[in-house]
């Protein structure tokens, strides 16, 4: 008999890690088609030359060049292995056993493990019927019990964002003692001029922090940097229940890097969004539902079809994320990519919607 484990923790489910056959196209993780840009790949070569030396704690050259490019005080900036790292730091800064965390259903499967995990309890309020946050419903779900609130915008699974004026009526309404999280890892890939920038109600407002990662936009999926952008007190709060040294310095050299090179970044991201724009016209030809997108991905509302579906393209090569029995989400990839997945999903939409 081993060392029994907390109790709750059989209840918590596992992250679903998705399997990548060799010779299959991966359309299934939201990642970048495209590998880091070679002044990047130059500086996290140059850092691993350092590798037997300890990175800067907090990483302060990192820090302090995002302030400058936020133009936000040093003080409002924190570093984390990752967007989703932070996530969880923040729910271990501000919720102890019997708090509340609240979150959109479907969102990001991360946030309601993470409350599990630090004891607290995880309520989720049903996207709307447009596959967007629900935020009227969600005001209305906060109780005295709730500290963080996470929003996903654009939102993951469904690419679905909202805009600014129903964000800010949202924020307004929600209590100054409940931190409202503004999830913002796809920003880079949206196109829509509506849907809001979040720093700037970080910046009026002290219980509301942003999170941002360079693993999409930037091609860093596997360097692991995402920051945090908050009042001192959260960012204080963030930094006390952070892993030390969490962020290696390869990862620090490799966000200070590509922070040279945003022009090229942001290209790439216009690119992406144009193919997403193609893509979906396409699965909308086809007869399949597709909400419009601000992320590097699609959602595909397919219900019970959702297995079948994501069965058929893998059987044609094309790998994408089957979400129980509620839809598909397929990342917007290469080009040559997307044809072999929209061959599948045109193939698989001809032949009557095959269960």
């Amino acid at each position: 008999m081993g060392v029994p484990t907390r109790a709750d923790l059989a209840g918590i489910p596992d992250y679903i890690i998705p399997g990548r056959p060799p010779g299959a196209i991966l359309l299934n993780s939201n990642e970048s088609s495209l590998p880091p840009l070679p002044a990047v790949v130059e500086a996290v070569a140059r850092a691993a030359s350092q590798g037997n030396r300890y990175p800067q704690w907090f990483s302060e050259d990192l820090v302090a060049r995002l302030a400058a490019e936020m133009e936000v005080p040093e003080s409002w900036v924190a570093i984390g292995c990752g967007s989703v790292s932070l996530c969880q730091q923040l729910i271990q800064a501000y919720c102890a056993p019997g708090d509340e965390v609240l979150c959109a259903w479907r969102s990001f499967e991360a946030y309601p493990v993470f409350a599990r995990v630090a004891g607290a309890q995880s309520r989720t309020v049903p996207l709307d019927p447009g596959h967007r946050h629900d935020l009227a419903a969600m005001a209305d779900a906060v109780s005295p019990a709730t500290r963080v609130v996470f929003v996903c915008n654009p939102n993951n699974p469904t690419g679905t964002a909202v805009g600014t004026r129903e964000l800010r009526d949202f924020v307004e309404r929600i209590p100054g003692d409940v931190l409202v999280v503004l999830d913002e890892a796809y920003r880079e890939f949206v196109t829509d001029p509506d849907v809001p920038d979040g720093l700037l109600l970080a910046r009026e407002r002290e219980n509301v922090a942003v999170l941002r990662t360079f693993s999409k936009a930037y091609g860093l999926a596997g360097i692991r940097v995402g920051y945090c952008v908050g009042s001192p007190a959260v960012v204080s709060a963030v930094n006390k229940v952070a892993v030390p040294f969490a962020v290696s310095g390869p990862a620090q050299a490799a966000a200070t890097a590509a922070l040279d090179h945003i022009a090229e970044v942001t290209e790439r991201c216009l690119a992406v969004a144009a193919e997403r724009e193609r893509v979906r016209h396409r699965l909308l030809k086809a007869g399949l539902s597709v909400p419009a997108s601000q992320a590097n991905f699609l959602w595909l509302p397919l219900g019970g079809r959702s297995e079948s579906f994501a069965e058929f393209c893998a059987d044609r090569g094309a790998l994408v994320r089957r979400f129980g029995d509620e839809g598909v989400r397929v990342t917007v990839g290469a080009r040559e990519h997307n044809d072999v997945f929209l061959r599948a999903a045109e193939e698989y939409a001809a032949t009557g919607w095959p269960t």
